[in-house]
């Protein structure tokens, strides 16, 4: 018999050894489907760590942290994959997670074009869809440093934004959620409801979206919504809300131009 102690004090009995993932759903199936990995007695391991003695265990989601951490980490892996398979004469050199997201190091002797990088997401996203380990992606070693998400199916929402070149030596910066998020900031009241039917439409396709109404100028609600986890912000004014069309942009002040609600709602499920 096994005795799980939870973070809340609640103990939990099973009659032998199992996972921190097989701990995760006899807790729920929510939290199961959530869960990225899990802390034993202080120690951060992988949802496929095998408990085998009574213990403190902290289930850890995307929510936490720590869990957004391991998301970003996989998804650089991920990348690292998708340049192996695409680029293979690139020599892969290491990666990392940074604050709002992940890059990847390369040594390459051509630069990466845009064209590249929609590529390498396309190919990202084709290999999130396998739903495979991520540590067994066909001989492919992930990045070691602690434990990554179950499984590729969890890497959902994510964008490569940028690639800095130094020499032969390019490195590829991208930004990774728990789930695709979509802020809409109007410009004034006069778009409120126009705003409510385009995160109504938002939410029916499965996109998180909030709105900021505030009687606050569009710039500070743009600059104050960068810092935030949004990858997208949709802008909506008088002109948006006469011609029913919306202006987007990315987290890091990209334009990406004006389109219908209707083909907002199929770019962003197409990403997620």
């Amino acid at each position: 018999m096994i005795r799980i102690t939870l973070p809340d004090g609640t103990q939990r009995e099973y009659d032998g050894a199992l996972s921190v993932y097989e701990v995760a759903a006899s807790i729920g199936v929510g939290l199961a489907k959530a869960a990225v990995a899990g802390r034993v007695e202080g120690e951060l391991v992988g949802c496929e760590h095998v408990l085998e003695q009574d213990t403190r265990l902290q289930i850890i989601t995307t929510q936490d942290r720590e869990g957004l951490e391991i998301l970003r980490r996989s998804c650089a892996s991920l990348l690292a994959m998708a340049i192996k398979q695409l680029f293979p004469a690139a020599q892969r050199v290491a990666g990392a997670v940074v604050e709002d997201g992940f890059y990847y190091d390369s040594v390459y002797e051509h630069t990466f074009t845009p064209t590249d990088l929609r590529r390498l997401e396309v190919r990202m996203r084709q290999l999130a869809n396998t739903n495979h380990p991520v540590r067994r992606l066909g001989d492919f070693e992930a990045l070691g440093q602690g434990p990554h998400v179950p499984s590729t199916g969890v890497i959902r929402a994510f964008k490569l934004t940028r690639v800095a070149s130094n020499a032969s030596l390019q490195r590829i910066t991208g930004t990774c959620w728990a789930s695709q998020q979509v802020a809409v900031l109007t410009m004034s009241q006069q778009q409120a409801d126009f705003g409510q039917q385009v995160c109504d439409a938002l939410k029916g396709v499965g996109v998180r979206a909030v709105m900021d109404r505030r009687n606050e100028k569009i710039g500070y609600k743009i600059r104050e919504h960068s810092l935030h986890e949004a990858p997208y912000l949709v802008i909506l004014g008088e002109k948006e809300k006469a011609g029913g069309y919306v202006s987007l942009r990315s987290r890091q002040g990209e334009d990406l131009g004006q389109m219908s609600v209707e083909a907002l709602c199929e770019r962003l499920t197409r990403e997620a």
